[in-house]
């Protein structure tokens, strides 16, 4: 089955949240398996009760809908650390480090698991503000881009498939301006590329945002639920 144009080249934001879902989290479980989960991607050790195991975040999340677990806020999602994370974006040209799917971590854990994130609604103003931050960076690094490669540190997957269709058909443009000694910017060469089908290559999901700031808002164009547990990895916790 061919796919469509917008989808040959990049990833959906659906695809990078199922990407995401294999970072580990920390859960207490209340619940006690007694061996140890056999998963297609390894063993876990089984879960015990009043201690702290580490878990699939797919796998968090589908037991915190049966109720069968709290899931523990990672250290960089803290009201604190996001505070002093949001501090240095504003206050240093580089990117501040962050996990590197930390925007789908945070969109997971704000969807499935509100009650475990202590100050909720301080945690998703901050994330909103960080966002803010880092793409207002992102579209200052036109500034350095050269013919061959631009560097920015510490950007999230999320981050990089957004930017991918502007900085990708601007260095088409930068080529496309240099002397044109080899003719490869005849308006037939081969060495043209058709990037139109990247102008819509994130028009599927709105929920990481369009420029509008309206991620992490709780109004999700859709959600996890929407894929069907049989096509995810939901099926190792069914007899949990």
């Amino acid at each position: 089955m061919a796919l469509p144009r917008h989808l040959k080249n990049g990833l959906t934001p659906l695809e990078i949240e199922f990407l995401a879902e294999n970072e580990l989290i920390e859960i207490e479980a209340a619940i006690d398996t007694r061996t140890d989960l056999e998963l297609l991607s390894g063993t876990l050790p089984g879960l015990k009760p009043l201690r702290t195991n580490k878990v699939p975040l797919w796998m968090a999340i589908s037991l915190k809908k049966k109720h069968k677990c709290n899931i523990r806020v990672p250290d960089w999602m803290t009201v604190e650390a996001l505070t002093k994370t949001l501090k240095e974006e504003q206050t240093y040209e580089l990117f501040s480090s962050m996990p590197y799917h930390y925007m789908e971590i945070a969109q997971l854990l704000l969807e499935n698991a509100m009650d475990d994130i202590p100050s909720a609604d301080t945690t998703r103003t901050l994330l909103k503000d960080l966002r803010e931050a880092r793409q207002s960076k992102a579209r200052k690094g036109v500034d350095s881009l050269g013919e061959s490669y631009l560097q920015m540190d510490n950007i999230g997957l999320m981050e990089i498939n957004e930017i991918r269709p502007f900085f990708t058909k601007a260095f088409f443009e930068i080529k496309k301006l240099r002397p044109a000694a080899a003719g490869n910017n005849h308006p037939n060469s081969n060495n043209i590329y058709d990037f139109d089908h990247y102008e819509n290559s994130l028009s599927m999901d709105r929920r990481y945002g369009d420029g509008s700031m309206t991620d992490f808002n709780g109004k999700a164009s859709y959600s996890s639920s929407t894929v069907p547990e049989s096509s995810r990895r939901f099926q190792s916790t069914q007899g949990l």
